[in-house]
């Protein structure tokens, strides 16, 4: 299996399996210099680790963090960083009955047919597990982004939960840590916490729509056509497991505003340009414009659900499966921290090319 990197100059690759001895990811192309230890990357890690509510798997992992290479006396040498991970609670045995069947939904019948081999035991490589190493590889990314960026914020946060939006005239920042959703909406949140564990208790699950915003991105990130800051911002978000849809600012609502209501018009103010409001999401021609960066991504509903599914088997026999063990009755939940991974390191990697090309260089207006 190839094409397990992305990035350009601040590149990322992941390794392991959901069941495997550990998971973790090779980082090269920090910059050497920046402070970093293992209690820098932990707070991201326990965002995302599992059994933190009722709402999610309640598969116990530590999720710790280990440092191999590529730090030392406390910063980073510029060597590659290794991370690892450790799976401590895989429970293998309860996935025995899809060893020769296809769970709908899910990836192992590609992997079947690409492949021909897969491993089962949680979807392997496949298996949302991996994004923990995302997670490792993005509090990296933070770390260079605090140094060279002092001004800059990443926050997520979870704006749908299957067809329950949330009312952004409620929209209160200082809640989003304090709810299982990581929602703004304390309204929303209450409403959410019965609507899914109805769900759950029926064997049921729900998709969901995460909003990852960046804010003090300076302009000139990006660049036109093959290198722009959203096709790779897109790309990004669309590689974490289970995401069907990507946004940019407006996004699909853009289609239906006409060129008066869509044109972000500016004017000058104290500090310089500023824009009347941000339907581009932060990005004119692939290019920051030094607003907020908006995305959006929207996440299919877990597809391993106690209640039985037609599906066949490696056989070609027809037969109904119920996917059996602990698995997140909306895995968006849990998709929030990496989404915020994948804008730090996506950021910082355009930050980094952009240095490289321009020297951080600028057009100046007025």
């Amino acid at each position: 299996m190839s094409l397990n990197t992305f990035g350009h100059l601040f590149r990322v690759t992941t390794w392991g399996e959901s069941h495997g001895p550990a998971i973790g990811c090779t980082v090269d192309g920090c910059p050497p210099g920046i402070g970093l230890s293992e209690v820098d990357l932990q707070p991201w890690l326990d965002k995302r680790k599992p059994g933190t509510s009722k709402f999610t798997t309640q598969r116990k992992e530590a999720d710790e963090v280990r440092i191999l290479s590529g730090v030392f006396g406390g910063v980073t040498t510029g060597t590659p960083i290794q991370l690892m991970i450790e799976n401590t609670d895989q429970r293998s045995k309860d996935y025995g009955d899809i060893a020769q069947a296809f769970r709908p939904g899910h990836a192992d019948i590609t992997y079947h047919q690409k492949y021909g081999v897969r491993d089962y035991r949680g979807g392997g490589r496949s298996s949302a597990r991996e994004t923990a190493a995302r997670v490792a590889a993005g509090g990296v990314a933070r770390a260079v982004l605090a140094a060279l960026l002092p001004g800059l914020t990443i926050s997520g946060y979870m704006v749908q939960m299957g067809p329950r939006g949330i009312d952004r005239a409620r929209f209160d920042a200082a809640v989003i840590p304090s709810n299982p959703f990581w929602c703004p909406d304390p309204v929303a949140a209450a409403d959410w916490a019965v609507y899914l564990d109805d769900l759950r208790l029926t064997h049921n699950s729900v998709g969901a729509v995460i909003e990852v915003t960046a804010s003090g991105v300076p302009a000139g990130l990006g660049a036109p056509l093959y290198g722009k800051l959203d096709s790779d911002l897109a790309a990004a978000m669309m590689s974490i497991n289970a995401v069907k849809g990507v946004e940019i600012g407006e996004g699909m609502a853009a289609a239906a505003l006409t060129g008066v209501e869509n044109a972000d018009e500016m004017r000058m103010g104290p500090g310089g340009v500023e824009f009347l409001t941000n339907h581009a999401g932060g990005i004119l021609g692939g290019i920051s414009s030094g607003q907020d960066v908006v995305v959006r991504f929207a996440v299919k509903p877990t597809s391993s659900i106690l209640t039985p599914r037609a599906t066949v088997n490696s056989a070609g026999e027809e037969i109904d499966l119920v996917t059996k063990g602990r698995h997140d009755p909306c895995v968006g939940i849990r998709a929030v921290p990496v989404g915020e991974a994948m804008m730090a390191c996506v950021l910082l990697d355009h930050l980094l090319l952009d240095r490289g090309q321009t020297g951080g260089l600028r057009g100046q207006i007025g």
